[in-house]
């Protein structure tokens, strides 16, 4: 049935009558109509006969995932294509054209990548760099996320755990002002109000390692903490908990 509807559309075209006529007398839509004599036109007879596939969805491994997700990420410059962004069928057809992927549809990509987190986003000039080696410092950095990840097995020269060093402080513990009624200083101050805050006991700092392989976190309290002073003690709590997190 679908064979003979798509073979009266062609030949309704051959005999000269124009697509909108041919979309009222077949009632179909003028896309369908071009859409069928574009087909035949590049494949010739045989796109008149319907090509079903059935079964599950095609599915990527992790590493076809990884570079397709690397791919969206990056600019159409970079792969020297003259396009400020992507669309989803250039970004198809570029998959397809390196070899990444032998097909894939524009919803299956959309899918893929909402389901790694990446959305067409609105750029902004603080999200770019003008770093020369950027590119070659950025697949560096995604290839060691990758071996932390454990998506990757390293090679021979390559490291088998990747730290990520970082500092966050100081988080201070402090009231935040408001209205209230409340006694006035001076004389009418109550003598045995405690303050809101004091640090009679020093500051504590923490040292933490976080595994995200394992989701594990590792970690040493230090109170009274002195960086100049306590250089040492410094080094050795930070050696305790690498190997904290090496053994767990």
């Amino acid at each position: 049935m679908v064979t003979w509807r798509r073979a009266q559309l062609v030949l309704l075209s051959a005999q000269g009558m124009p697509v909108a006529r041919i979309a009222e007398v077949s009632s179909t839509s003028a896309d369908r109509v071009r859409n069928v004599i574009h087909n035949v036109n590049a494949d010739g007879f045989g796109a008149l006969h319907p090509k079903y596939s059935g079964g599950r969805p095609r599915t990527f491994t992790l590493p076809g995932r990884r570079e397709i997700k690397k791919i969206a990420k990056s600019k159409p410059t970079e792969h020297d294509l003259p396009l400020s962004t992507w669309s989803l069928t250039k970004l198809s057809d570029s998959l397809v054209a390196e070899g990444v992927v032998d097909d894939i549809s524009h919803e299956g990509l959309r899918i893929l990548l909402r389901e790694e987190g990446v959305s067409f986003q609105r750029l902004k000039a603080w999200k770019t760099s003008r770093d020369p080696d950027y590119s070659a410092k950025k697949a560096r950095v995604e290839h060691l996320y990758a071996i932390a990840d454990g998506e990757v097995v390293p090679e021979a020269g390559e490291p088998d755990v990747v730290f990520c060093m970082d500092e966050l402080g100081p988080l201070n513990l402090m009231p935040h002002p408001g209205r209230q009624w409340a006694e006035r200083g001076g004389n009418h101050k109550d003598p045995d109000r405690e303050p809101h805050h004091n640090r009679y006991g020093g500051v504590r700092h923490l040292f933490a390692a976080l595994d995200l392989a394992k989701d594990k976190l590792s970690g040493s309290m230090i109170r009274r903490y002195n960086i100049r002073r306590n250089r040492h003690a410094h080094d050795q709590r930070l050696r305790t908990v690498v190997d904290r997190a090496n053994v767990a």
